[in-house]
């Protein structure tokens, strides 16, 4: 039967479509990676955990620590290529690597500005990546609940996760949101991995919080590693303040462990380690490489 004009341009147009489907290329996927959906009921929103699973995983029935790293829309898959190529070829322990994510429907400025802030700024002109909403604030401390009461049961109930190795890693706000965890809730990690603090936030709050704490504990049960950039230096001829145009982050890192150790606290172990020739961008693998380097353990 031979086929009219029209027919033929149809037949022919869904060969091509096919063609174009089976040679589309695909998402590339990590190995051994899964994303598992997890509600926060206190904080009535939807998150993601993407979980990464060391390369012996499927070999035992061994336990392993587990790092949670926040900011996972960027930092999920440098901790986990990394990590696994610091136990490949530098000998370091496995983990295994849970990354949060942000909030399902907001904009990731909009959530860890929420999510990893301890106090809502006395003073700000932030303006809000989310059109129609204004931005939010302060909600560090609900959301540091979520991660001990309901991500830690989850990891600890479908994963063969050493829930007494947990390390903690995050960078600017995200370690914010670790500081908020270790001056209220220390034994929450066992190892906290803090670069680039923004220890100017809210007129450097979080040193109003490191003097509470002392001012009613002996004891800071807490191994932290703190890196940052060299170039995150205030510039020659500006005049230092708490504030983020006229903060220096190095100095203002340097203070704040010089205050945690001057109170001589029972169980508080911290290095400062800063990177020269790096910025606050282009830190963050460097702090995580020598923060795991503290805390695990090599053959």
């Amino acid at each position: 039967m031979r086929l009219k004009p029209v027919s033929l341009l149809l037949a022919l147009c869904c060969l091509f479509n096919q063609a174009q489907a089976a040679s589309a290329p695909v998402p590339y996927a990590l190995p051994d990676t899964e994303v598992r959906d997890i509600r926060a009921q206190a904080l009535q929103r939807d998150y993601q955990l993407f979980v990464a699973l060391p390369d012996s995983y499927r070999e035992g029935a061994r336990r392993y620590p587990v790092v949670f790293v926040v900011d996972a829309d960027y930092s999920f898959a440098v901790v986990r290529n990394l990590a696994q190529r610091l136990a490949r070829h530098a000998g370091m322990e496995e983990v295994i690597v849970v990354g949060l994510s942000y909030a399902k429907g907001d904009g990731g400025v909009y959530s860890r500005r929420r999510d990893y802030t301890p106090t809502t700024p006395r003073k700000h002109d932030y303006r809000s990546d989310m059109p129609g909403r204004q931005p939010a604030f302060g909600e560090a401390p609900a959301y540091a609940k979520f991660i001990s009461g309901e991500v830690f049961p989850l990891i600890a109930s479908q994963y063969r996760a050493n829930m007494g190795r947990k390390i903690f890693v995050g960078h600017s706000y995200g370690s914010l949101l670790g500081l908020q965890i270790m001056l209220t809730e220390p034994r929450t990690f066992e190892h906290y991995i803090l670069g680039s603090p923004s220890l100017w936030y809210d007129a450097g709050v979080m040193f109003d919080r490191e003097q509470a704490y002392a001012s009613s504990h002996k004891d800071l049960p807490a191994s932290v590693f703190f890196g940052i950039g060299g170039l995150e230096r205030l510039p020659a001829g500006k005049k230092r303040s708490r504030s983020e145009e006229d903060a220096d982050m190095v100095a203002d890192l340097k203070e704040f462990n010089q205050k945690l150790t001057s109170h001589k606290f029972a169980g508080l172990s911290t290095r400062v380690r800063v990177f020269d020739d790096e910025d606050h961008a282009s830190v963050f693998p460097l702090v995580l490489t020598h923060g795991l380097r503290a805390y695990l353990k090599s053959k």
